[in-house]
């Protein structure tokens, strides 16, 4: 059974999720474009909000958040009470953001990483397991 992706971007991040979508596209992952579907502008509110209650109304699916700076998708799905969304920009923040803090949102910054950055970044966070331990105890007072 295919592991259920949620993703969704703003106007800044639209080409870049575009990118995601093709690169995920071929892996074991059930993809749910939440949008937005053009360049044009719009608040990202109206997409973070619907992606960050799939979310969290399901405890085995996990989302990809993207905007111009990755923090106002951050911020928005932090809002959520049962989200952990991370804002990366190397790979290794994106493994860490899984391993350490359970985090089921990964936000990217599209005006500050390249295309393979963001597939590195996407394909560290996916690949990485939540390591439990003194991290649950942690996880658990957020």
């Amino acid at each position: 059974m295919k592991q259920l992706l949620h993703i969704g971007c703003d106007h800044a991040g639209f080409d870049l999720k575009q990118e995601l979508i093709n690169f995920l596209s071929n892996q074991n992952y059930e993809l749910k474009d939440h949008g937005c579907f053009s360049k044009e502008s719009m608040d990202y509110p109206d997409v973070v909000h619907p992606l960050a209650a799939a979310v969290e109304s399901d405890s085995q699916s996990l989302g990809i958040l993207i905007c111009g700076s990755g923090n106002g998708v951050c911020l928005t799905a932090n809002k959520h009470k049962g989200i952990r969304a991370a804002l990366c920009w190397l790979p290794e923040l994106g493994a860490l953001a899984r391993q350490h803090n359970n985090a089921n949102i990964l936000c990217l910054p599209a005006r500050f990483i390249s295309t393979e950055q963001a597939k590195e970044i996407v394909s560290a966070y996916l690949n990485a397991e939540f390591e439990g331990g003194r991290h649950q105890t942690r996880v658990d007072k957020i």
